[in-house]
């Protein structure tokens, strides 16, 4: 088992006359949908089934099934810093967005870089977590970069992969012995790419607004020469490498080169990049703070245009929670990062599903795609498989943070967008982590 979460008793329900959509099974129609003991027991046309004894109907004319989305990169500050997020709110965070799992980081403080470290936040996770986590291990001791972790224990433990986020494996070399240790104990590298020497000080993307606005700025070549080079290195040494949080032009140019040379690497997207640029900076709000930086318009439509054609598989959030306090202070001193998992799929929805720039099959299945690139099953609406699921209606209408935030943190980039698509209700593992508020229960 390398996902973990608490048990619950497992879901059932029937969904009638849902809009079901999951376009790897070329489902996309009106059905009625039988959730029972923890799988999706049938599907059926428009009132062919009936509602389980002792069991939950749902009328869901209008409403969407998709397969749960699953998140790749995410920050849950446990251990050391749960002022900020745990375990039972980032999961709740994430359950409320539509997710049925996500991948946790190890730049926790301590950072998870030893055996006992890694079965510790495991078992936590087996008591507290609402849907499924997966955790990577360090790459190197205490994110230093100078000395490699003991990768196959870790990988024993239940580390899903390894990553340095939050810093970058600067030294060649020691990327080069993670690569040659994960062709003997597995596990994915998953590389925070920036070169420090070129990123400097800089607190923003390097560009006319960081000119105007005197702020030290961030070069987008801080970012794809590192993937040139690792790619480079994960060739040589045969390896499998993903590159997080893509945010430019070039370093898509750098991914889409080393794939057509045969290298086994991958790529994620987050909402913010998808979305934003550093014109938002302008207005000096620390939201808008986070590393790679928002950067310019060509590279946010760069992005996009990769995300449609596959070049980068998957969106995955970089959900970053910090302390209100810790935000509010001068931009140049504030941490990056920012939250996303509640709002990622409506974000994306209302900026690139409606005005017809993505469709709603690609915007589905590039949320579910973080599965695949760790080596998990990816979520599926077919009869047999688990139930991992979540319920959308995508007319209902809603403000970012209006009525505040199942995370514990609200440092969110999109706080008071009005933004169209709100999940209902997510199961996972075949049980129901997240119900909207005001979406009653309606029994059988």
């Amino acid at each position: 088992m390398s996902l973990y979460a608490r048990t619950r008793p497992p879901a059932q329900a029937l969904l009638r006359e849902v809009h079901a959509l999951d376009p790897r099974a070329a489902l996309d129609g009106i059905h009625d949908v039988l959730l029972a003991d923890g799988e999706i027991a049938q599907i059926g046309p428009p009132g062919s089934i009936e509602p389980p004894t002792g069991g939950e109907l749902i009328e869901a004319a209008g409403k969407h099934l998709f397969p749960g989305f699953v998140d790749p990169h995410v920050h849950l500050r446990t251990p050391g810093q749960e002022h900020k997020e745990d375990l039972e709110t980032g999961t709740r965070a994430a359950a409320a967005g539509g997710f049925c799992a996500v991948i946790a980081m190890p730049n926790t403080v301590p950072v998870i870089d030893q055996p006992a470290l890694l079965r510790g936040v495991i078992a936590q996770a087996r008591e507290q977590a609402r849907i499924p986590v997966g955790f990577l291990a360090a790459i190197s001791v205490g994110l230093g970069g100078e000395q490699l972790s003991e990768m196959a224990l870790l990988r024993e433990a239940g580390a899903l992969g390894f990553t340095d986020d939050g810093k970058p494996v600067v030294a060649a070399g020691l990327l080069r012995r993670a690569l040659q240790y994960q062709l003997l104990c597995g596990g994915v590298l998953a590389l925070h790419e920036e070169d420090p020497s070129l990123s400097g000080a800089g607190v923003m993307h390097e560009g006319e607004a960081s000119a105007a606005l005197g702020l030290a700025g961030i070069p987008a070549i801080s970012e794809a020469t590192m993937i040139a080079r690792d790619a480079l290195i994960a060739a040589h040494e045969g390896g499998r490498v993903h590159f997080q949080h893509l945010s430019a032009r070039r370093s898509v140019e750098a991914l889409a080169a080393a794939r057509a040379e045969g290298t086994r690497v991958s790529g994620e997207v987050t909402p913010h990049h998808l979305l934003l640029t550093d014109a938002a900076v302008a207005s000096l709000d620390t939201n808008f703070k986070m590393n790679p930086p928002l950067r310019s318009e060509d590279d946010r439509i760069a992005l996009v245009d990769a995300l449609r054609d596959g070049t980068i598989e998957a969106i995955a959030t970089d959900h970053a929670p910090h302390a209100r306090d810790e935000k509010m202070v001068p931009f140049e001193e504030a941490p990056m990062g920012t939250t996303g998992l509640e709002t990622a799929f409506a974000a994306l929805y209302t900026d690139l599903v409606l005005p017809g720039t993505l469709t709603l099959a690609c915007l589905v299945e590039r949320l579910t795609a973080g599965a695949a690139l760790f080596d998990l099953p990816t979520p599926s609406i077919a009869v047999g498989v688990p139930a991992n699921v979540c319920l959308v209606d995508l007319e209902a209408g809603w403000r970012v943070g209006e009525a505040g935030y199942e995370s514990r943190s609200a440092n969110c980039c999109f706080a008071g967008r009005e933004l169209s698509g709100r999940v209902l209700m997510t199961v996972a593992q075949g049980q129901i982590a997240y119900r909207e508020r005001s979406f009653a229960l309606s029994p059988a």
